[in-house]
């Protein structure tokens, strides 16, 4: 049986033309001519700058002989533009060869992060030169082989050439027609387009002679080049090969092809066998390729970021008569990246099925993360406890991911990027937790720190016909009970703009349109159109979930919002607003909310809050606060005790919660993330509150809210120990709330204790739900990234109306007894009655003379105890310490001792107060302080 490798009759290759320089293969020389023939021909200085194409910075060299020129003793130079030539701010020893008629780059690093990166033969990070005046050279032994200065550069051949522009104009200098006169300024000419590894465009380099014909090189096997390890034994050598192109990347950034050898693909691979299939990378002659055609390739065998690849084509010609390849079925996901090796840059057919497990960059890089079989990835200490399990847990987790990407290098958020169409969102929801099954072969390939599924051409905007993701959007929920329960964190859902404020930047989207808010007070909406896409989702997400109280996260707090008409004021105005918008879709007052506390000690300029249904429930009695210094980098807790309205008899306490954010503060290097003991301290204090408190005493309670922690970590542990169940949990409705870094979790909970959990297990039907509308959505279908694409992603629904799901639970009371009516008695049939004797008149008795009445006893004020303190004045708001100062000079002075207790307020209109006569009258209008063990408590009547 023939080799694979056996020469057969070739042809050149029209469409790869610009791959070779003489259109033929060039035969390698010892590198033992002058390295006086080398010259710069490119100049690219401004990389990684705004509007750049590439984010490296790079010198290109260039070997106009027929002969291979080594770098060694060679040197790079840079001299600032004020430098003289005997003083370089640094040198750079190079290495290699530069091959006949090619091209060798050396990058360096860039202004930031804009553009792709270049494909390197060398890199020198101690070089740094300037996008606009400056000078770079090649040196050998302090000889000068090169030197091209450009803008007021002191140290040039001639007169220094023009670099156009500033950092931010794309664009190099490059020599013009190949031209060496020794003066920069008649051989350097400014390109639009930058071009590492070529010819300068429209430029003529010196033509090399026509090759000697020599004997055909030796192939070299792919899998020899490929290596059983992650690196290539032959790294940096000229290497030729043969194999069937296996896809074709003539757009979108990749910039090559992947090629595999004739006839291999088809079985698994053994233990310690190479890949047969590899990347080639040539930014030029890509356009007529197609898929099935056969190669034989010279270039350079190298790694680019970890990938390994052929780079440096000089020669690259069609065969006839290649045995075709076939994909390689992979019934299961590999487990180890030796294992993966195996099939790099190969033809596989991944067979069962995978879920999507992230789709946060989907929007920005048109890539997906996949786990092998039919769940998602779990954030570990949702699943199990931190430390030794979560490290374990998530160890299975890496042997699972892979990603699905889309053919191309593209920032679909920057620049050009954002009129490229993006992939696969148009086409399915692409949500976290759908299941993907492959129909075609794809490319495995390593990029960007990532094992990935590539189509064999870049997708775009197209309907990826390879694989098949389904459909997961659902309705909201069907909870049963006579009370349904919910907790939604609205994101940022703040009725001031930060048009309004001063100072505040935006973020835009393809036109320069403001969109959202960037890191200002306003933390929401930037204009009233992108306020309107948002209000609209989350008022169809809370009406539509169907619950009767829902308790909100991240509304904002007018009170603490600088340019908020209410501040110091109100803190219910956006509140207001909300249900104000809430009663207008639904066409009638259905919805009202629980006024604030008087005194309101939130730290922040989001709060949590309560809305409710008023035909199912109305509080019955204050909203109270706990004001105490666990809180202070949090939202303080939110209680309000409710009653159906049918049956007031029957009363449950809500208590909504916002703990401190995993973003900042302590890391205990437990594995849950910054905060964690703040987050502990939290659940303590909620815990001991909620023990202490007369008002919650032998009533259902609930703890609802965003706790920043997941299922297993310390501080939901903490809350299960004092006694608390988490709801949802208990009942089988687990389901993830939230997406973060490719793993699903669930921030946000529901506790009951016993009573309350009573009326939850009561409940027929589905007693809890989370409703999947955010969590899983890629965030492009928010309002903040509508028309950051050429495809408008936005939809008024409710889905992706945050990042966070609304979690729900259903209360069943007990029935009434009723009252039996007695049976009436009969009437006795009266017996004739005698005529009676007459009897002799009595004297009267004196009636006995009455004893004197005391008089009452005046009872004690209701709202103040004989033993409390004098009540604080009500008009002074309390305020946390680490608040601002008040900007507005008319606001009332602010106590600077924060209460330590709950605060409370008026119910509103139909509430429950004990009833009062008019000597009580003024009594509504003091504090009432209760001394608790833990501290003070402020309990504050609204006047």
């Amino acid at each position: 049986m023939s080799s694979p490798f056996t020469r057969r009759p070739a042809r050149v290759l029209a469409a790869m033309g610009t791959l070779a320089l003489a259109g033929t293969l060039l035969p390698a020389v010892p590198a033992d001519a002058a390295t006086a023939d080398l010259v710069i021909n490119e100049v690219y200085a401004r990389g990684g700058s705004a509007n750049q194409p590439y984010t490296d910075k790079f010198i290109e060299i260039h070997n106009p002989t027929d002969t291979a020129l080594s770098l060694d003793g060679v040197e790079a130079a840079y001299w600032s533009s004020s430098r003289t030539q005997d003083d370089p701010v640094g040198t750079c020893a190079l290495t290699g060869e530069v091959a006949p008629g090619g091209y060798f780059v050396v990058t360096m690093p860039g202004n930031g992060e804009v553009g792709e990166a270049v494909t390197s033969n060398q890199e020198c990070s101690n070089l740094s030169p300037s996008g606009t005046n400056g000078s770079l050279g090649l040196l050998e032994a302090g000889t000068a082989l090169d030197i091209v200065g450009y803008g007021t550069a002191q140290v040039a051949e001639g007169n220094a050439a023009t670099y156009d522009g500033t950092n931010q104009t794309p664009g190099s200098i490059g020599r013009t027609d190949g031209a060496d006169s020794d003066d920069n300024t008649t051989d350097f000419t400014f390109f639009d387009e930058v071009s590492p590894g070529a010819a300068n465009p429209g430029a003529n380099t010196t033509p090399a002679p026509e090759p000697t014909v020599e004997p055909e090189p030796e192939l070299t096997p792919i899998s020899e080049i490929q290596g059983p390890g992650d690196v290539t034994l032959l790294d940096g050598q000229t290497v030729t090969t043969r194999g069937v192109i296996t896809a074709v990347y003539s757009a979108g950034g990749f910039d090559g092809i992947y090629i595999q050898t004739p006839g291999t693909g088809g079985t698994a691979k053994d233990d310690q066998a190479a890949s047969d299939g590899i990347f080639v990378y040539q930014p030029t002659g890509l356009d007529t390729l197609e898929i099935g055609q056969c190669l034989e390739i010279t270039g350079t065998a190298g790694e680019h970021y970890s990938m390994t690849q052929i780079s440096n084509v000089t020669s690259a010609e069609t065969v006839e008569g290649c045995d075709p390849v076939a994909p390689t079925e992979l019934a299961e996901w590999p487990t180890t990246d030796a294992e993966r090796e195996r099939y790099e840059g190969m033809s596989v057919q991944p067979t069962g099925t995978y879920t999507i497990t992230n789709n946060y960059t989907l929007n920005q890089y048109g890539s997906v993360g996949l786990a092998f079989g039919d769940e998602p990835l779990y954030q570990a200490t949702d699943k199990v406890r931190p430390g030794t399990e979560a490290e374990a847990y998530e160890a299975e987790n890496q042997k699972k991911a892979v990603t699905l990407d889309d053919g191309a290098s593209i920032n679909y958020m920057r620049d050009a990027g954002m009129d490229e169409p993006l992939p696969y969102l148009a086409h399915s929801t692409m949500r976290t937790g759908a299941h993907a099954t492959f129909t075609e072969p794809v490319i495995l390939d390593y990029r960007y720190d990532s094992w990935n599924f590539q189509p064999t051409t870049p997708l775009g905007g197209d309907e990826p016909t390879f694989v098949d993701i389904e459909d997961t959007r659902v309705p909201a929920p069907e909870v049963g009970g006579d009370v349904k329960v919910a907790s939604f964190n609205v994101l940022n859902y703040f009725t001031d703009l930060g048009q309004d404020e001063e100072g505040c930047e935006a973020y835009t989207d393809r036109n320069g349109t403001p969109v959202a808010s960037d890191y200002c007070a306003v933390r929401g909406a930037y204009t009233p159109e992108a306020f309107a896409d948002q209000e609209s989702k989350i008022v169809k997400a809370i009406n539509e979930l169907d619950a009767d109280v829902v308790g909100l996260m991240e509304i904002e707090d007018t009170f603490n919002v600088p340019q908020s008409q209410g501040h110091k004021k109100n803190p219910d105005l956006a509140l207001a607003a909300l249900v104000d918008a809430l009663n207008a879709a639904a066409g009638s007052e259905v919805w009202a909310y629980s006024p604030s506390p008087d005194v309101w000690t939130n730290t922040d300029v989001i709060r949590t809050a309560f809305i409710y249904k008023k035909d199912v429930v109305e509080p019955t009695g204050p909203a109270l606060m706990l004001a105490d210094p666990a809180f202070s980098n949090a939202r303080h807790p939110l209680a309000q005790t409710f009653a159906r309205v049918d049956d007031p008899e029957h009363e449950f306490v809500a208590v909504v919660n916002h703990f401190k954010s995993k973003g900042s503060g302590e890391d205990d290097g437990t594995g849950q993330g910054n905060a964690n003991p703040d987050r502990i301290a939290q659940a303590e204090a909620l815990a001991a509150w909620m023990d202490e408190m007369d008002e919650f005493t032998d009533k259902p309670q609930l703890l609802l809210g965003d706790f920043n922690a997941y299922t297993m970590e310390d501080p939901l542990k903490t809350l299960e120990d004092a006694g608390w169940v988490n709801a949802p949990k208990s009942v089988g409705a687990d389901d993830a709330s939230y997406q973060f870094s490719g793993r699903l979790g669930s921030l946000d909970h529901i506790f009951g204790n016993g009573s309350a959990m009573d009326l939850i297990n009561a409940t027929e039907g589905t007693q809890a739900a989370v409703w999947n509308i955010n969590g899983d959505e890629s965030i492009a279908h928010q309002y903040s990234r509508r028309n950051y694409n050429v495809t408008d992603f936005h939809e008024d629904n409710a889905f992706a109306s945050s990042d966070h799901d609304p979690v729900v639970v259903g209360l069943t009371f007990p029935k009434p007894t009723p009252t039996p009516t007695p049976e009436p008695t009969p009437e006795p049939t009266p017996e004739p009655t005698p005529e009676p004797t007459p009897e002799p008149t009595p004297e009267p008795t004196p009636e006995p003379t009455p004893e004197p009445t005391p008089e009452p006893t005046p009872s004690a004020d209701p709202t103040v105890k004989p033993s409390d303190p004098a009540p604080e004045d009500p008009s002074a708001p309390a305020q946390d310490p680490s608040d601002p100062a008040p900007e507005d000079p008319s606001a009332p002075a602010q106590d600077p001792t924060p209460s330590t207790g709950p605060v409370q307020a008026d119910p509103p209109s139909g509430g429950k107060l004990p009833s009062t006569g008019a000597a009580d009258v003024m009594g509504l209008a003091v504090l009432s302080i209760t001394a608790l063990a833990a501290g003070t408590m402020l309990l504050r009547r609204r006047d």
